[in-house]
């Protein structure tokens, strides 16, 4: 499976001639930009661009950015966080891949809604006899929901808040399920503007204060870098609490914990960024592939390698409680506290990005009428997941994740020509534009 995910990431990133590495800087300016929803006829949709990335990182920063690097440094040693960086470098093209399609294969639904997504490229882009592909992305994606969405994020919420706070699983489980239900009464427009408040504050005050924690240990920083690199590909003896690992290990846990926490290849986030109000696919695109950069490049690196330089990783601990040791070691008193209000609003964000995601799964399967009773069940899981045993949810996600990318990545490698064709023309309109505006100085 990750293999598969690579394999296809890896491609994409070739075909695309590495433009979603060397045009970073483009995606910036469009999302700067995007901020402001378009007044033309032509940009079509509910959201605006900006929004349109931050329900999707709403979706994407959860719980992996937090427990998931800790678990995988936990199983694979400080070389996982090596894997996870090259996931996500080629998890790049793919994210963009997916929000081209679904933006130039969307459609419009009984409310008058733009929806898109896997299940719509694979309809509307490649012949009658994939489409039994589109309705497995459908059922996989609604089921998948309750677990990488749902019961995984308020799983890991009741934990952090019972050890930081004293509040009990099943009380932290309610407060959730009524704050869930309240945004979703609104559908995508009121999930969308609370993603967009809630997600650059929550991701800025981790990312200032896991820096923090990096300026305290500033010294140690580049022997981290070393011993990150050195072992992705030399096995790790066993030291301290820490029980040793294979280069395999590395390689296995960060790029499945990669994965889980940027989702490049699952084909979640297209089903965001096809409500996006945008004129071209591909600008879109551009957009989209940030949350990959954002996700894994900035936050799972401050999630790593405040593990690393703190010599947390050494402890025996593992998830959220590793990041919380990490932390707490550079700001004692509140390093904790700070791990686990970031945690609760990272994972209220996600069960409401993939409340979005599953629900357009099931509308696809059977209609606008299933919306409600589908949201009814979403909001009853929330507590559900808040009290039942993580091991087995966690294993039910990924096993979930497998089967929903399966689908996304054969449409992706099939309607790879179409996303590099309508690149090229793009970057040629562009040029042209740009030496227009040269001749006419």
């Amino acid at each position: 499976m990750l293999v598969l995910i690579l394999g296809v990431g890896i491609y994409l990133t070739l075909g695309l001639k590495l433009m979603p590495i060397v045009k970073i800087g483009a995606g910036f300016k469009l999302l700067w930009t995007g901020r402001i929803p378009e007044k033309e006829e032509e940009a079509k949709g509910e959201i605006s661009p900006f929004n349109a990335l931050m329900t999707s990182l709403s979706a994407t920063i959860g719980t992996g950015n937090i427990a998931g690097v800790a678990t995988a440094i936990f199983l694979g040693g400080p070389g996982a966080l090596f894997w996870m960086w090259c996931t996500a470098l080629v998890g790049m093209a793919t994210k963009f891949a997916e929000a081209v399609c679904a933006v130039k294969y969307r459609e419009t639904d009984a409310n008058g809604n733009h929806v898109g997504g896997p299940m719509y490229y694979i309809k509307n882009g490649l012949s009658s006899k994939w489409a039994w592909l589109g309705t497995a992305f459908a059922i996989f994606g609604a089921l998948a929901g309750f677990g990488i969405g749902n019961t995984v994020q308020s799983n890991s919420v009741a934990a952090a808040v019972e050890s930081s706070f004293g509040i009990s699983p099943i009380m932290s489980g309610l407060i959730m399920m009524i704050l869930v239900g309240l945004v979703l009464m609104g559908g995508i427009k009121r999930i969308a503007d609370v993603a967009g408040k809630l997600v650059p504050l929550m991701a800025g005050f981790y990312i200032a204060s896991g820096l923090v924690v990096l300026i305290i240990n500033i010294s140690d920083i580049p022997a981290a870098f070393g011993l990150i690199i050195s072992s992705a590909f030399t096995p790790v003896a066993a030291q301290g609490g820490f029980a040793g690992a294979a280069v395999w290990a590395a390689i296995r846990f960060g790029v499945a914990r990669g994965i889980f926490s940027n989702e490049a290849g699952l084909g979640s986030a297209p089903i965001a960024h096809a409500a996006a109000q945008t004129k071209n696919p591909v600008a879109q695109g551009l957009v989209a592939m940030l949350g990959t950069f954002i996700d894994t490049i900035v936050v799972c690196s401050i999630t790593g390698l405040a593990i690393v330089v703190s010599g947390s990783w050494l402890s025996g601990e593992t998830g959220a409680a590793l990041t919380s040791m990490a932390f707490a070691s550079a700001l004692p008193g509140i390093g904790n506290y700070v791990v686990a209000i970031a945690l609760s609003i990272f994972a209220f964000t996600t069960i409401l990005g993939w409340s979005f995601y599953s629900e357009k799964c099931v509308q696809y399967l059977f209609g606008v009428k299933a919306v409600v009773p589908f949201r009814v069940l979403w909001v009853i899981a929330v507590p559900i997941g808040a009290t039942s045993s993580l091991e087995f949810i966690w294993l039910l996600a990924d096993t979930l994740n497998a089967m929903m990318a399966i689908p996304n990545l054969i449409a992706l490698s099939l309607l790879s020509p179409v996303v590099f064709k309508l690149t090229k023309e793009y970057f040629a309109q562009l040029a042209q534009e740009n030496t227009k505006g040269s001749d006419l100085e």
